[in-house]
């Protein structure tokens, strides 16, 4: 790989800027200065050191977003803003991607991952991979709502939904609602009230599988995963 393309890899700038670095000698290859923005290194093998500090080969990046209404789950569009819209150009640089959609109105839970495998371990309803959401409702929620999700739900193109988890926090005009799938078709949890005559006025995901939402990321904010948050969603098969 060539030696500018792996700086920028890692999050050490944009592709101008690292040759720019490479430029002014203060990069090294195995102890050796290099000004040669072409020089081929072989990553994970050869000791890259910038500024004195080394740059460690890292081949996935996992992201936690707490993504805020009003932006996309999409890697690009012309017309909307999107998740990776808020993401610094050091993690863009890696390839990462949104793992499953939140719909525009959506908050919440959103990670974001180069890592291809992962991400479909996570949305594939064979894995039953749980998603947790907080959900605020036009409607009263009564015991034979938890019953029809714990059935499984036909929602208007007449597919019948995985059995779902409904837990009422709040009873009322107004429920507030925990919601657990283990899918993720398109508008699901919005459909599966809308199949019971109530209206979701407020949506946010909180969990997938054992990962649950950072309490302290603030909306529209986000931070790298550490390793035992990574271990949670990858897990055992």
């Amino acid at each position: 790989m060539r030696l500018d393309r792996y700086l920028a890899n890692m999050g050490c700038g944009s592709r101008s800027e690292v040759r720019r670095l490479i430029r002014s000698g203060n990069v090294t290859v195995n102890d050796q200065p290099i000004k040669d923005e072409s020089f081929q290194i072989n990553p994970g093998c050869d000791l890259i050191v910038c500024w004195g500090s080394e740059v460690a080969y890292r081949e996935y990046v996992y992201l936690m977003l707490n993504k805020p209404a009003g932006v996309i789950s999409a890697t690009e569009d012309s017309k909307e803003r999107t998740v990776l819209d808020l993401i610094d150009s050091k993690y863009l640089n890696k390839g990462i991607f949104p793992v499953g959609r939140l719909d525009k109105d959506t908050e919440g839970l959103l990670i974001l991952t180069n890592n291809g495998e992962l991400g479909h371990k996570l949305l594939s309803p064979k894995k039953k991979v749980p998603k947790r959401y907080l959900a605020q409702l036009s409607g009263v929620v009564g015991l034979e709502d938890i019953e029809s999700f714990r059935n499984g739900i036909v929602l208007d193109d007449g597919y019948r939904t995985m059995p779902a988890e409904l837990e009422l926090l709040r009873p009322g005009d107004q429920s507030e609602v925990m919601v657990m799938i283990q899918e993720g078709k398109y508008h699901q949890v919005k459909r599966m009230f809308q199949a019971l005559g109530k209206q979701v006025v407020y949506l946010k995901r909180v969990a997938m599988g054992d990962l649950m939402l950072d309490p302290h990321l603030k909306k529209g904010a986000y931070r790298e995963l550490t390793a035992e948050e990574i271990g949670m969603l990858s897990g055992p098969g």
